[in-house]
């Protein structure tokens, strides 16, 4: 018994220690290594590696068909309040245009209006005085009452609206853009790798720049139109006729129906007069023709 006890005991305790190696084995840093290894091949055969390009192809730039539906979302634009033009026509008859043109400056000075042209004429019939006044929005009304009481009888009146706030937030949408488009291109510009390249986006650059400059001017005009209201006004005064000629009958009528057919009888006799010369070539003539007639043979 003791000869069989012996052996087993050295048999168990040489497979305790393999067993005890396989288990370091196991949970040491190279196989850990290993794992990482078969873990990153198994990834990167499922995603293939992409390399980025070395230069700026044309295929690059943007399609010009593409420009409604940018790739980058545009900015929200803020909500644009109504805007609305108004224009207006006068026409005013005075009793005085001096006086009128003083109580036309006070009214003006009280609605911090401006007289932007200015234009005067004076006739035989009439003394006429046009104005184009600049006006701010919310003081339009008050400026065309107070014309249309205090400063004589209007003759005529005519006041528009034009409501511009769809054409506004159109060209602002557009322009806002235009301005996206404009920093991808410089973003471009700056990756360029070929002259040609260069070149094209430089084009397409100073393009977007001119139309953005026309969409902000034409904002800045509407702005204006908006801001300051537009009235047309014209001053008018007619001319009194004097006492002789409006005081005239019949009979002194007929003395210079007279008067004046004698002096279109005696315009008429002189300008007859005026071709003595030709007058004279009359008799010559007639006196030649009859020589020249008796001495052809018969």
């Amino acid at each position: 018994m003791r000869k069989l006890f012996l052996p087993l005991c050295m048999l168990l305790l040489i497979g305790g220690c393999k067993k005890s190696e396989l288990d370091v084995a196991n949970s040491s840093p190279a196989a850990d290594k290993s794992i990482d290894i078969v873990k990153y091949k198994e990834e990167s055969s499922q995603s293939p590696h992409v390399t980025p390009p070395n230069a700026i192809s044309e295929k690059l730039l943007p399609d010009e068909n593409e420009s409604a539906q940018p790739s980058v979302a545009p900015k929200k634009i803020d909500t644009i309040a109504k805007k609305v033009i108004k224009n207006g026509n006068m026409r005013i008859q005075v009793g005085d245009i001096k006086k009128a043109q003083t109580q036309v400056a006070d009214i003006l000075k009280k609605n911090n209006a401006y007289i932007q042209t200015e234009q005067f004429q004076n006739t035989d019939v009439d003394d006429n005085l046009d104005l184009v006044i600049r006006v701010p929005h919310k003081n339009f009304d008050a400026l065309i009452n107070s014309f249309s009481d205090g400063v004589g009888s209007v003759l005529s009146k005519n006041i528009s609206s034009d409501d511009v706030t769809e054409e506004y937030t159109d060209v602002s949408i557009k322009l806002a853009n235009k301005r996206i488009y404009l920093e991808k291109y410089r973003d471009m510009l700056r990756s360029a790798s070929t002259t040609k390249d260069m070149i094209e986006i430089q084009e397409k650059i100073r393009e977007l720049e001119d139309e953005i400059d026309v969409a902000e001017g034409r904002l800045r005009f509407i702005d204006d139109r908006v801001n300051y209201s537009t009235l047309n006004l014209s001053l008018y005064k007619e001319k009194v006729r004097s006492s002789a000629t409006s005081k005239i009958g019949f009979g002194s009528r007929f003395g210079d129906s007279v008067t004046e057919g004698w002096n279109s009888f005696v315009s008429f006799l002189l300008g007859i007069i005026s071709f003595w010369p030709f007058l004279l070539l009359i008799p010559i003539i007639i006196y030649l023709w009859r020589k020249w007639k008796g001495g052809r043979p018969k």
